[in-house]
């Protein structure tokens, strides 16, 4: 798998569940349609171990067949659609890509 991994904070002025309910509401309705999409998993953030790593409310990882594929997702009008969503929110976000190796358990 290839994946694009999402580590996101939402906007000052929301509470950690209400994006959490937007990200896994109606952005996910939205998600869901990203062409070549092949696993969508969800992370909510319920504590830091650490003071450096406070702050982020969830991790997303989207998984896709190849970087090929996530290219043509990035490329598609379901992207777009999905970012003009995020529009100016005001939220922090770091967004990696790279190829999964599962090391343990099934």
């Amino acid at each position: 798998m290839y994946n694009l991994v999402l580590l996101a904070a939402g906007p000052p002025e929301w509470t950690h569940e209400q994006f959490i309910d937007w990200w896994r509401g109606p952005h996910a309705e939205l998600t869901y349609r990203l062409p070549g999409l092949r696993a969508w998993r969800h992370t909510e953030i319920d504590r830091a171990l650490e003071p450096r790593s406070e702050g982020w409310d969830g991790i997303s990882v989207l998984s896709f067949d190849s970087p090929e594929d996530l290219r043509k997702a990035l490329a598609s009008p379901e992207w777009a659609d999905a970012i003009e969503q995020v529009g100016d929110m005001k939220g922090r976000r770091i967004a990696v890509t790279g190829h999964e190796a599962q090391l343990f358990g099934d």
